[in-house]
């Protein structure tokens, strides 16, 4: 299957970005995510649900079966198509609007995942913030606790949550990134988060073992999502991921098979890992 590659047109949006608006749209797998029933009758959360990686996972999710709860923060266009894309694979879509900055939100959100579903099985930590800067001293403080707060804070908050309704078997998935282990030095705040992830994540996994809960951690290269042209300078995004062996970035469709491999049941002794999806760059 051919795939788009760079030099795209370039192109800039204001935060939080849409996915519509893109050149070219990212593919989330509408038209090629085939499912077989790998997650049939379990019950998902995914943040950041609404583009990019979290409405792959999402789509791909229903296909396999589950009911998908979508967390985002306020693009309400944007996760109603993701709440279509599910309840066409014939599943429950649950839409949670909200920031998950705050301790409280998280809590909700998780609440009402399991009160509208019956059972909560996959967590998936996927909202993410970023944004580029050339200077170190032009990261604000409050740009810095924001990162933080978005992107590991809220990690904690919707895992201490989710972990006493979680039975046997569960699955807590969070999105790391190739920044965990080669930090992009205009992306710090970004790295430095996800640095933490995989750290989290990998002792997370030791804690909960015992419980049989699963933790694990995908770590992408370049994706071409709304976040791209929304934090990233215009000539940055017109060759995002010329610099990769592959030589293009990956479309948000090519991640889920990853989260679904951790999801599923068969995954059952996969814990504390982290799957790299960098379309050949090593992580070492």
């Amino acid at each position: 299957m051919a795939h788009p590659r760079p030099p795209f047109p370039e192109q800039t949006q204001d935060l939080p970005g849409a996915a519509r608006d893109m050149r070219p749209v990212p593919d989330h797998g509408e038209d090629s995510y085939r499912g077989s029933g790998r997650l049939a009758g379990l019950a998902a959360l995914v943040t950041g649900a609404d583009s990019g990686i979290g409405r792959a996972v999402a789509l791909a999710y229903a296909r396999e079966g589950a009911d998908v709860a979508i967390s985002y923060l306020s693009e309400t266009e944007e996760a109603d198509q993701t709440r279509a894309l599910v309840e066409e694979a014939g599943q429950r879509a649950l839409v949670l609007p909200g920031d998950i900055q705050s301790a409280d939100h998280c809590r909700d959100i998780v609440s009402r995942t399991r009160d509208a579903f019956g059972r909560l099985d996959i967590l998936v930590n996927n909202a993410a913030h970023q944004m580029h800067f050339d200077r170190f001293e032009d990261i604000s403080d409050e740009e810095w606790e924001l990162t933080f707060r978005t992107n590991i804070f809220a990690m904690f908050y919707l895992s201490k949550a989710a972990v006493p309704l979680m039975a046997d078997g569960a699955a807590i998935i969070n999105t790391a990134s190739v920044n965990s282990d080669m930090p992009n030095p205009g992306l710090l705040a970004y790295a430095s988060t996800k640095g933490a992830i995989q750290n989290f994540s990998a002792g997370l996994a030791q804690s909960l073992g015992p419980r049989g809960i699963r933790v694990n951690c995908v770590a992408p290269g370049p994706v071409w999502t709304p976040l791209i042209p929304a934090t990233m300078p215009a000539d940055s995004v017109a060759n995002f991921g010329a610099n990769y062996p592959m030589g293009r970035p990956a479309q948000p469709a090519e991640l889920a098979p990853a989260y679904v491999m951790l999801a599923d049941p068969a995954s059952s002794y996969t814990s504390g890992a982290t799957i790299a999806v960098t379309g050949g760059k090593p992580i070492i």
